[in-house]
């Protein structure tokens, strides 16, 4: 026995060790999608970061130049009906989408994942209540409830946050509620039981560790929703005002700018264009990252990582 433990040792030592870069690169090779992603949501932080560095004009000066130009080198995306130079505004765009966005997801995920895990812990009639007003949630359509908030509390980007947030909390619920419905009856649980662990400590010290990577990648998979979803209300004009001002400088959108263009005649399909290919590669990109991070952490698909 002695000796095949020290066979057993020896072999482990002699294995390559694989480095941190190493890792990385095999990382990218087997999920090169996903690296596409990353590389999307990268260059989206850093113009919503950096925006008023990298736009060459403010978004709301008017006249920068001809109307409804072509693009050119003066003005990459062209300009819209008032001049406005189209490459600003797509730039300061992504602060209100990347915001909006994070901000909403952080909240329903945070909210939602405690809901699913007391719901799938306590079981019997806490469960059949949480899930009974999960149903009710889902079913009462999101437009509505937005149309209420607003009214309400106002047009606002804090609305939007608190609207779609709300929408995305009892789909995680349930989620999570039936990952936790598999992992309270191991045996780790039961260990923590029989060692007198309270209820909160069992939740949230055993329990939630070992579902935090679904919630992270339910997560990141809804922040192209959500981006989606602010895209949306603002071309039905139900987004934050035209007037506004978001972190210093006026509140630009991007389906605010698509819906402009679609009533603007004649057509100038750079104008839409160029907005509607942001909100486009931004989903794709956090879509991408979502399945990625799936892949690395579901073990059935990792493979050799």
């Amino acid at each position: 026995m002695e000796a095949t433990s020290a066979t057993l040792t020896d072999a482990f030592e002699l294995q390559p060790k694989v480095g941190a870069w190493r890792r990385t690169g095999l990382l990218i090779r087997d999920n090169p999608l996903a690296f596409f992603g990353v590389l999307v949501v990268l260059v989206l932080a850093i113009a919503a970061i950096f925006a008023p560095l990298i736009a060459p004009y403010p978004p709301d000066e008017l006249a920068t130049g001809p109307r409804n130009a072509d693009p050119t080198w003066g003005h990459l995306f062209g300009t819209e009906d008032l001049g406005r130079d189209m490459f600003s505004r797509v730039v300061f765009g992504a602060r209100i989408s990347l915001i909006v966005g994070f901000s909403a997801v952080i909240f329903g995920t945070v909210i939602g994942t405690v809901m699913g895990i007391s719901s799938g812990y306590a079981g019997g009639i806490v469960d059949t209540m949480v899930q009974r007003t999960v149903d009710l949630a889902i079913a009462f359509p999101a437009l509505l409830l937005l149309l209420i908030l607003r009214q309400v509390l106002g047009p606002s980007v804090q609305t939007l946050i608190i609207a779609i947030g709300i929408a995305i909390i009892f789909p995680i619920t349930r989620i999570v509620r039936g990952a936790v419905l598999s992992e309270r009856n191991n045996q780790y649980v039961e260990a923590a039981r029989a060692l007198g662990a309270s209820t909160p400590r069992i939740l949230f010290v055993h329990i939630a560790p070992n579902i935090a990577a679904l919630s992270i990648v339910i997560a990141t998979t809804l922040l192209g929703t959500a981006i989606l979803a602010e895209a949306a209300l603002a071309f039905l004009g139900l987004g934050i005002p035209e007037g506004q001002e978001f972190l210093g400088s006026p509140a630009v959108t991007w389906g605010k700018d698509v819906s402009r263009a679609r009533n603007s005649f004649p057509v100038h399909i750079w104008w839409a264009f160029f907005p509607g290919l942001a909100i486009t590669l931004t989903v794709l990109g956090f879509n991408l990252l979502g399945d990625g991070l799936r892949d690395i952490f579901d073990p059935r698909l990792r493979g050799r990582l």
